[in-house]
């Protein structure tokens, strides 16, 4: 029996997974983990209140890698380089009208996501 992806969906990856459940863990406000990935590769991930706003510290991280990029160390991971961005949201999740909401005000309204 084949799995069906559902459509243009971006989800999380398995390795990304145990970064967004420690970030999770020490968030309790959090209802989701918004996932920046970057060209270079590295990633930005933060908690997300139920309001869009931050619900715990921003963290850098790149795989398998002792520490980020050298251009992110420059810039802090600068949104120019976005290659995809997403929110995963804590089950049961919003609304598809609050998940829209929150996703506007945390991650604009560009085509990166």
């Amino acid at each position: 029996m084949k799995e069906k992806k559902p459509k243009k969906t971006i989800q999380a990856e398995k390795r990304e997974q145990a970064m967004i459940e420690g970030i999770l863990e020490g968030s309790p406000d959090g209802i989701g983990v918004v996932v920046v990935r970057l060209e270079c590769g590295c990633r930005k991930m933060a908690a997300v209140s139920k309001e869009g706003d931050p619900a715990s510290e921003i963290i850098m991280y790149r795989d398998q890698a002792q520490s980020i990029c050298d251009k992110c160390k420059e810039d802090n991971g600068s949104f120019m380089r976005t290659r995809e961005s997403f929110i995963h949201w804590v089950e049961p999740a919003p609304s598809a009208e609050k998940q829209k909401e929150i996703s506007l005000k945390v991650l604009g309204s560009s085509t990166a996501h």
